[in-house]
């Protein structure tokens, strides 16, 4: 039986998608984003749980998920690198009527369409808009993620952006107008979310002995950050916020 590798699981998550949410952490990724705070999920770890034993443990939450439309949301690392598992433990989260999110950068190992069949919402991570600079931030190329963009947009699957804002990376309005351009090419976006970036894994670095890419720069404030997602907003969506 495919056993999953789990690095861990939060019980009440409010901020990964819609009402109160198991968020379930996978280990792996390919990215090595300069601003990502979770590098202690870069390397796949141990297969630690069965499809069954990892759908039990979630369904504990299940009468949580009906009183506040909750669900479900993997994330990562990035758990595309695990579909296979996925597959397994959605088919029977689909039985027990339960939400699913996938909380995703788009970069996987390809064929992700009986992935995404069984998938409610995808929350995008958006790295950046230009393969140059893509490849600078994450250390990957950037022709997987558009990959998986293709596929997304034939499976009709909801969709909500998240765009890390890095100061002097993404708060300027010329990457803004091309993340504009950009997200024309998503279908089914229900919702766009600007995220401050922070130094809150600077300490997990220095645990695991790695030098930290982004030291000298600092956090980038929430006010300013939320006055250019509103800027965002009226100039591309004609509202306030989504």
């Amino acid at each position: 039986m495919k056993k999953g590798s789990i690095d861990s699981i939060e019980s009440f998550g409010l901020v990964d998608g819609p009402g109160i949410r198991t968020v379930v952490f996978l280990s792996g990724c390919k990215l090595r984003c300069k601003y990502c705070h979770n590098p202690e999920m870069w390397k796949m770890g141990e297969a630690n749980y069965t499809a069954e034993e990892l759908v039990k443990k979630i369904l504990r939450n299940k009468p949580y998920f009906r009183r506040n439309q909750g669900g479900v949301t993997f994330s990562g690392g990035e758990p595309l690198l695990q579909s296979e598992f996925l597959i397994e433990v959605c088919k029977l989260l689909k039985k027990e009527g339960i939400h699913i999110a996938l909380d995703t950068a788009g970069v996987g190992n390809g064929d992700y369409e009986e992935l995404l069949s069984y998938i409610d919402l995808v929350l995008l991570d958006i790295k950046h808009v230009t393969k140059e600079q893509y490849k600078d931030l994450t250390g990957f190329e950037m022709d997987p993620s558009l990959k998986f963009i293709e596929s997304l947009n034939k499976s009709g699957t909801s969709v909500w952006i998240r765009q890390v804002i890095v100061p002097g990376m993404m708060d300027q309005d010329s990457y803004l107008e091309q993340l504009a351009q950009v997200l024309q090419s998503i279908k089914n976006i229900e919702r766009v979310e600007f995220l401050p970036y922070h130094t809150m894994g600077k300490e997990k670095y220095k645990k695991l002995g790695i030098s930290y890419p982004l030291e000298d720069l600092e956090e980038m404030d929430t006010e300013k950050c939320k006055e250019l997602y509103q800027r965002f907003m009226r100039k591309y969506y004609g509202k306030e916020s989504n």
